[in-house]
């Protein structure tokens, strides 16, 4: 591993508008998340939470600040200094609310198209988007499309997707929020268990209080600034 770190958010500033009109949406904003480590992002709408996260998904660049992955610097500010869209593609996994699967694909076919995406042979994505889907217990279901499953089985075909590419980083966006407590709670134990066994890193924006337990780490965020929870 070329640092202990996934991935590295260094006092990440993000500013909309000008003059009278800037408004900060996130401001100082750091968070370090080790390799096999899940953290939650907690706080109210409009706090800045999915600022953070599209910022560190390099998809909505910082105004200011250094994001880190693996050691390797990714962004200076705005200034990218590498291939963002690669770096997400062979780095970063994400997770939604809604699990946006295809509907028209089965859950394997789902899995099967990010990794042909990233380079994969036919064969050896449809060997490895099994495998995937055996390992979050949605084996049996692999030829169902999105309507016949429930939103949970939605969710682990997603998170079996997100996967699909080894990701030093998962960044999930609310993923329980359309799910009841205990399906929300299994959830968060499985990103949990996967963080561990893959030493991968993941970063959850959350509202659920109710799994909280299930995190090496706490931060929150209020009016763009993040803080570190004492456990």
């Amino acid at each position: 591993m070329a640092d202990k770190f996934a991935i590295q958010a260094e006092d990440l500033k993000k500013i909309y508008g000008s003059g009278n009109t800037e408004v900060a949406a996130m401001q100082h904003a750091s968070m370090h998340v080790a390799y096999g480590e899940i953290v939650a992002l907690l706080g109210p709408s409009g706090s800045g939470k999915s600022t953070f996260l599209t910022a560190v998904g390099l998809i909505n660049p910082p105004t200011s600040g250094r994001i880190k992955i693996r050691g390797q610097l990714m962004l200076n500010g705005p200034q990218p200094m590498v291939d963002l869209k690669s770096i997400r593609r062979k780095y970063l996994g994400f997770v939604f609310q809604r699990s946006n699967l295809i509907p028209f694909l089965s859950a394997r076919e789902n899995v099967q198209i990010a990794l042909e995406i990233n380079g994969y042979s036919p064969q050896d994505s449809r060997k490895r988007a099994l495998e995937l889907l055996n390992e979050l217990g949605m084996g049996d279901r692999a030829d169902n499309f999105p309507s016949m499953l429930s939103g949970g089985q939605q969710q682990r075909v997603a998170i079996s997707r997100a996967l699909a590419n080894q990701p030093v980083v998962i960044l999930a966006d609310e993923p329980t929020a359309a799910l009841d407590s205990h399906l929300g709670r299994q959830v968060m134990e499985l990103f949990r268990d996967l963080a561990h066994k893959h030493g991968t890193g993941v970063i959850i924006v959350t509202h659920d209080q109710r799994a909280l337990d299930v995190f090496d780490a706490i931060y929150e965020m209020e009016d763009g600034i993040i803080e570190l929870r004492q456990l």
